[in-house]
């Protein structure tokens, strides 16, 4: 679980985001770094037992670097104020469904999925769904995940307002065929994060999407 501590840091983190002011934090940091690798370590390790995908990767493979690229973002604050767990299904692929922890005082929350997918890979998800789209809603409707999601995340950046190409405008499947990127989440209150049931219930929810992680790595595997 994450400490008292390490919350604390990234709350006076993002109240001092300078350099000057983090490198003056370095025992912290140190602290918060070791207690954010303890919780990879934990969760990885009860997910490899249930999702084989995840058996080469290591702790260092699901962590972020604190330091933002400022390459191409209008806010230059140079330090990430959240913690985030990314468990990935194929290390090797540049983008590939996956299992993600978001930690941020008033911004938690976890999710799933395969965001915004590459032209290839969007076309051979499309192409799973559209042949095995009535699996795909026994998926999305089964209780274990659809009491935690609420399905796919939608907005009006990662989802066409027409027909993709090459698909059937009357498909029964289209409204998931027009999506752009294959994400779903649950927001997570600064409460339940230091619940003694925290871990437990994140490894419920990672269990609850593998079906569908399932499904759309099954799509990316398959030959055209």
């Amino acid at each position: 679980m994450i400490t008292k501590d390490s919350w604390q840091f990234l709350i006076d983190l993002a109240q001092n985001n300078s350099r000057d002011w983090f490198l003056a934090q370095a025992p912290r940091y140190d602290k918060f770094k070791k207690n954010y690798q303890d919780l990879i370590a934990q969760l990885l390790q009860e997910m490899q037992a249930i999702d084989p995908h995840l058996e080469l990767l290591a702790v260092k493979n699901c962590s972020f670097r604190i330091y933002k690229d400022l390459r191409f973002s209008k806010d230059k604050t140079p330090y990430k104020t959240h913690l985030g767990i990314w468990l990935n299904t194929n290390r090797n692929w540049g983008n590939a469904p996956g299992y993600y922890l978001h930690l941020e005082p008033g911004k938690s929350f976890v999710a799933g999925g395969i965001y915004f997918p590459e032209a290839d890979q969007l076309r051979k998800i499309r192409r799973e769904i559209a042949f095995f789209y009535e699996e795909l809603e026994e998926l999305l409707l089964e209780t274990s995940f659809s009491t935690v999601f609420n399905g796919f995340d939608r907005d009006e950046k990662n989802q066409l307002k027409s027909c993709p190409k090459d698909f059937d405008k009357s498909h029964p499947a289209l409204d998931y065929l027009k999506l752009k990127s294959f994400t779903f989440s649950h927001k997570i209150s600064d409460s339940a994060v230091f619940s003694p049931q925290f871990l437990a219930q994140t490894l419920l929810q990672f269990r609850s999407m593998k079906p569908v992680i399932d499904f759309l790595y099954r799509g990316l595997q398959t030959e055209e």
